[in-house]
């Protein structure tokens, strides 16, 4: 059986985030299960409606690949506790042009780390906002919002304590399964 496709969005732009280290993990846990491919946010323009008429070819691939994916997997820190402006920009231009929106019904979770004690919270809970606002089904729980510890990765790069690979290879199982309901559901 092919497994499905997925889009993964890391929503920092820096080669040291702390997020695409969770999003490396991730993707290993997940392998079996998945099969991910890393979208990069980094050659997008910043959205202008001006565009719309004529995308830019990086938006274009950009867009058919979200919509050639079964799923998206969001990684993202907080930056003032809001979304990260890279990843709003790439919402923002897969939603465009008007009736063109790339993310309707595409299932998406939501993963993150940051170095405060709330974790991600508040940029998901606006991030939730946003892609609801855009008919994207995100899956509700498991919440990962985790909060930075020495000694979160081992020296591969995975994840050092058994219990935190344990709840974030239940958070993959859980959005396998919504991939699986949404891949189900008439068009």
């Amino acid at each position: 059986m092919t497994k499905p496709r997925i889009v993964l969005l890391v929503g920092s732009l820096s080669r040291e985030s702390i997020n695409r280290r969770l999003a490396s993990a991730l993707t290993r846990l997940g392998a079996d299960r998945f099969d991910f491919g890393e979208s990069d946010l980094a050659g997008l323009p910043l959205y202008n409606r001006d565009l719309d008429r004529a995308l830019p070819s990086a938006v274009l691939a950009f867009k058919q690949a979200i919509e050639a994916a079964d799923g998206v997997l969001i990684v993202s820190p907080e930056y003032n506790r809001s979304v990260p402006s890279a990843l709003k920009n790439a919402i923002d231009w897969g939603s465009r042009p008007y009736g063109a929106n790339s993310w309707r019904g595409k299932p998406t979770a939501i993963a993150g780390l940051a170095s405060g004690s709330l974790g991600t919270a508040p940029a998901q809970q606006h991030l939730r906002n946003i892609l609801s606002h855009l008919d994207v089904p995100v899956l509700p729980q498991p919440e990962v919002c985790m909060a930075m510890r020495e000694g979160l990765f081992d020296a591969s790069g995975g994840i050092a304590d058994p219990a935190t690979r344990q709840f974030l290879d239940g958070f993959l199982t859980r959005f396998s399964a919504h991939v699986a309901r949404f891949a189900m559901a008439p068009a």
